[in-house]
């Protein structure tokens, strides 16, 4: 773990962010719809093992680089897209959120693939911090918002099953719950042999991929 912020910052400028020049200044935060997509796991943190062997940190952080790239193809980066990492690099939670308040976007979204004891278990989940409408929470209707969003768009365009909008305590949803509205997306279950084979291919990959950045369009479009 990095000792200090600063360090953290000087090396992911110089790693992790090898393309994008970033300069934040008043004006570019109003006029720019900057998202953050964030890879769960990384490094010794594989997170969940899919029943083929598929690793959770290496599915999201494909699926996270490729609405990068069809962001660009499709979209001429009408988004600005930044990922939490670029790499099989371990961030701390902690990390990812200070990112998250360096850089101040619109939406923050942490990618997952989900895992049960019952290996029949199918579908998406999407999480938003707890509870919907709260005080502390300005974001609470728009997080509600965006994760539906990106539900029903999972579910009408590939099929998945919907396990709803859920709430949970998740430190990203904490920490960013007060900067934009943040969502935890669960991408099917790892231990389910279907869907852990769709997940393993390109073509799964890039459903997702393509899915989820058209519902983060459709979300901003009537925002």
């Amino acid at each position: 773990m990095m000792k200090s912020y600063t360090t953290f910052l000087f090396l992911l400028l110089l790693i992790q962010l090898p393309i994008w020049n970033i300069k934040i200044h008043a004006q570019e935060k109003a006029q720019t719809i900057r998202v953050i997509l964030d890879p769960g796991h990384g490094g010794v943190d594989s997170g969940a093992v899919g029943t083929n062997g598929i690793l959770e940190k290496e599915m999201v952080l494909q699926v996270a680089k490729k609405v990068v790239q069809l962001n660009r193809e499709l979209h001429g980066n009408t988004l600005e897209i930044y990922l939490t990492r670029y790499n099989d690099t371990l961030i701390s939670l902690g990390d990812r959120t200070r990112l998250a308040k360096l850089l101040v976007p619109k939406l923050y979204v942490s990618l997952h693939g989900n895992h049960a004891p019952n290996p029949k278990a199918q579908g998406l989940e999407v999480f938003v911090w707890r509870p919907f409408q709260s005080a502390q929470n300005p974001y609470a209707k728009a997080s509600e918002s965006v994760a539906r969003s990106v539900v029903l768009k999972l579910r009408d365009k590939l099929g998945f099953k919907d396990r709803g909008v859920k709430q949970a305590n998740f430190q990203v949803l904490r920490d960013t719950r007060a900067l934009c509205p943040s969502i935890l997306l669960e991408m099917g279950f790892l231990s389910n042999s279907e869907e852990s084979g769709y997940l393993k291919t390109k073509k799964g990959r890039t459903g997702l991929a393509l899915a989820i950045l058209e519902s983060i369009h459709e979300y901003f479009d009537h925002d």
